[in-house]
């Protein structure tokens, strides 16, 4: 069985940063990523990071603002967010999975119980 536990969500204005965790117990999945999921919409995909962390994928609407990225020895992934909007505000997931660097939510099995980010303007 595989948990996921986020933390490092909350309120920042405008072109701040924060930075989410992600503690994964249980086996080591192939992919982990973030997705996120504002009132009224879809869960949509953030970024996802490969197993030895090499390889990441973005969505262009954080492209060269978030990070993501893994420590296998501490088994958590993370999110840099910079620059932050208030179009970023959503409940941001923690997804994990066996298949490679999927973005599509359906695509993994494990999930998170979500942390808040609100970025004021």
């Amino acid at each position: 069985q595989v948990q996921l536990v986020e933390s490092g969500g909350g309120l920042v204005q405008a072109g701040g940063s924060l930075l989410l965790s992600c503690a994964a117990s249980g086996r080591t999945m192939s992919s982990y990523a973030w997705f996120r999921q504002a009132p009224g919409k879809e869960r949509e995909f953030v970024a996802v990071v490969s197993l030895s962390g090499g390889i990441t994928r973005y969505a262009d609407s954080v492209k060269g603002r978030f990070t993501i990225s893994r420590d296998n020895a501490k088994n958590t992934v993370f999110l840099q967010m910079n620059s932050l909007k208030p179009e970023d505000t959503a409940v941001y997931y923690c997804a994990g999975g066996s298949r490679w660097l999927e973005t599509r939510p359906d695509q993994y099995n494990y999930w998170g119980q979500g942390t808040q980010v609100t970025v004021s303007a």
